[in-house]
């Protein structure tokens, strides 16, 4: 019996070894993959912290053309308290540049179905003064535009001021700002608000009724005293805009074609493009009605696409 029990603790002894590394194994498992998780997390606060950045003050920047309007109410109001804010909205779609390389060409035709069989033919042959010239026919490649709505809204009650003097503290200024404008003798009216920005120098003012911003807004600038001198402020109209349905597209030219393979012509541009017109405005050679054709021959042209 007692050798028995020796075997036992003989075989107990020699697998003990076995079981130690095993859980040393799992053990070193358990804090690699813990470790791999922090990694992880801390990764994934670092993108989130690089998007939040991206996207904080995100801005759009797109010139658009000036206009002038001019706003004709279809109710006529029995007083200024039925004056409502005048809100307007613009549908803006920015163009798409397209830089055009040497020895290429854009060719515009009336018709889309001309352009798409231009291309379906590929290969033309056009005859630059006494030279064949292989010209191949492409889609146009063009990069994503985008198109967004701006809305913008012109209050009637409140104003835009500016240039004040920084002469007093933040308390007394705004309070001297509600009393010159008060003063109905400079066209004023009750304020109803103040909202005062020392830093920029600048205020917008809120009257309880309508009709009084307009009368302000006629002189463009507006008496402010302080210490029995008196300061010119500049007013302006209190506007809003929001940005609404922005969207970004992308597509190929349905009317435009793309030409290459002039990189060794050495002809005034004005000429080839005048050939190239020629050629592809006959029937015979696959065209039809020509709108516009661009090509460079020596220094790379932007050209402009409208969605």
């Amino acid at each position: 019996m007692e050798t028995d029990k020796d075997n036992k603790k003989q075989v107990f002894k020699k697998d003990s070894p076995d079981e130690f590394m095993k859980d040393e194994q799992n053990k070193g498992l358990v804090d690699e993959i813990t470790k791999e998780n922090i990694q992880l997390k801390e990764e994934i606060q670092k993108l989130e912290a690089e998007l939040q950045e991206a996207t904080t003050g995100f801005q759009i920047k797109e010139d658009i053309p000036e206009t002038k309007m001019k706003f004709i109410s279809v109710e006529t109001p029995e007083n200024d308290s039925q004056l409502s804010n005048i809100s307007c909205s613009f549908q803006v779609s920015s163009k798409v540049p397209y830089e055009l390389q040497k020895g290429q060409a854009l060719i515009t035709f009336e018709k889309e179905e001309v352009a798409q069989n231009v291309i379906r033919v590929g290969k033309h042959r056009v005859q630059i003064e006494d030279v064949n010239v292989e010209l191949l026919a492409k889609p146009v490649p063009l990069n994503s535009g985008v198109r967004f709505q701006v809305h913008v809204e012109v209050s009637k009650v409140k104003i835009n001021v500016t240039e004040i003097p920084d002469e007093l503290p933040e308390d007394q200024m705004r309070d001297k700002l509600e009393l010159s404008f008060c003063k109905s003798r400079n066209g004023g009216g009750e304020v109803e608000h103040v909202a005062y920005n020392k830093q920029s120098r600048s205020a917008v003012i809120t009257f309880v009724e309508p009709g009084v911003a307009d009368k302000i807004l006629k002189k463009k600038e507006y008496p402010l005293y302080i210490d029995q001198s008196c300061h010119r402020v500049t007013v302006s109209p209190y506007t809003e805009m929001h940005l609404k349905k922005y969207q970004v597209f992308s597509g190929i030219s349905n009317r435009t074609v793309l030409l290459t393979g002039m990189e060794d012509i050495q002809e005034d541009e004005e000429m080839v493009e005048d050939l190239i017109s020629i050629h592809f405005q006959r029937a015979k050679n696959g065209g039809g009605e020509v709108d516009v054709v661009k090509c460079s021959l020596g220094q790379p042209h932007t050209a402009y696409f409208e969605e």
